[in-house]
């Protein structure tokens, strides 16, 4: 269904261009801008007062809502129902709770009918269907398997969202002690301290004679009330720089190589890429995609450099006449007993079973990692804050003490 899409971009002489583009997709309109030489684009779909209800509604689908369709789209062709009465049962009932999901599949639905395939008609679709499933329902229609493929993904995807669910348990936790101590030990600077601060003034009448441990937290204290919009501004600045760095060629691989080596954090990310390599290549290789087309989908949806560049070695060996398991075990990213077993999977051509039982053995290893990263965790944290919060108590009881002592 042609849509209206807007751009900003620049022609090749560097002329700022802005403007409307009709296409049938989003990737459809970055070609044709593309090829009338506009560089750089921004291409958004345009909002109109057609669109209001939808828009208000959210234009997002939970990988939840797509594994409950893909389960009853299943369970509907098994029953034999016909692939187009199918859509029309499950955008009816999908519409009530998501409007945009329910109007996307019957846009689906209207493309079938046209004469498209169900993969091609899916593909205009990006935001909700990614490559591994619109490869494998392409796979599945080519093989008469359609409703045994949705059945799989389904599958992938329940498994896909609860290693993701263990990966947001392990990093949600640690994340809500820090900002919650953050936010005590400002409040403690913003608030508290000059109420002390005042106070000893009144008594000392000044500052001076004031232990080192106080006047430092008066003064870090002062700082922080004077120039707090130094310190979010600082703050802020770091985090875009990181975010840019990040997005940057040699940023995102030197971050990624980091981020696998971190303490404890690198073992968890390493365990999950394994996971989520072997879980997707194997659903993918035994519903009938191409090794080739696998491994490049599965660099894309890696999730880190290092492990794309891996997994894109793998696939250039393969395209060679090589194996998969030699360029993986030179990657230095995958633990031997992985390559090993890949390897044993080649040989006896049976490469999608053994990659189905490595990702259930790192299954339970990232369940392992994130229950090793918690308990380590809080304790470290716990070392880091708390003697900064008894360091502050301690400095602001002082002169208490040394009063007392000297009235005494």
């Amino acid at each position: 269904m042609p849509t209206v899409y807007t751009y900003t971009g620049k022609t090749k002489q560097g002329e700022a261009k802005k403007g409307e583009i009709t296409a049938n997709t989003l990737e459809e309109a970055k070609g044709q801008l593309a090829g009338q030489g506009i560089l750089g684009v921004a291409v958004q779909e345009k909002k109109d007062w057609k669109n209001l209800e939808i828009s208000f509604g959210g234009n997002s689908v939970t990988d939840k809502e797509v594994v409950i369709f893909t389960r009853q789209f299943a369970t509907m062709i098994n029953s034999g129902l016909p692939l187009i009465q199918c859509l029309d049962i499950l955008a009816s009932s999908i519409t009530a709770e998501n409007k945009f999901f329910g109007k996307s599949i019957s846009e689906i639905k209207v493309s079938v009918e046209g004469g498209s395939t169900f993969a091609d008609s899916l593909k205009k679709h990006t935001k909700i269907f990614d490559d591994l499933y619109t490869n494998m329902v392409a796979a599945g229609e080519a093989g008469g398997l359609l409703d045994t493929i949705l059945g799989r993904l389904a599958t992938h995807m329940e498994k896909a969202m609860k290693l993701k669910g263990q990966i947001k348990r392990a990093t949600i936790y640690p994340m809500a002690i820090v900002i919650v101590a953050v936010v005590v030990i400002s409040a403690l600077m913003i608030f508290v301290i000059p109420t002390f601060a005042k106070m000893f003034a009144d008594l000392s009448g000044g500052k001076a004679g004031l232990p080192w441990p106080t006047e430092l937290v008066i003064g870090v204290s002062n700082f922080m009330q004077t120039y707090w919009y130094v310190i979010f501004g600082g703050a802020y600045g770091l985090l875009r720089l990181f975010k840019y760095y990040y997005s940057t060629p040699k940023g995102n691989v030197q971050i990624d190589a980091l981020a696998l080596k971190a303490p404890l954090m690198g073992d968890l990310i390493r365990k999950a890429s394994v996971a989520r390599f072997a879980r997707t290549l194997g659903t993918l290789i035994s519903s009938g995609v191409p090794i080739l087309e696998g491994l490049n989908i599965v660099a894309r949806t890696s999730g880190n450099k290092i492990v794309e560049q891996a997994i894109l070695s793998a696939r250039a060996s393969i395209s060679e006449g090589k194996t998969v398991a030699d360029p993986l075990a030179k990657s230095g990213v995958f633990p031997s007993m992985v390559t090993q077993m890949i390897a044993v999977g080649e040989a006896t051509g049976a490469l999608d079973a053994m990659l189905g039982k490595i990702a259930d053995f790192y299954d339970d290893e990232v369940d392992a990692a994130v229950e090793a990263l918690t308990a380590a965790m809080e304790p470290a944290i716990m070392m880091i804050l708390g003697p900064i919060i008894g360091f502050v108590v301690v400095a602001m009881y002082l002169p208490i003490f040394k009063m007392a002592s000297a009235m005494g």
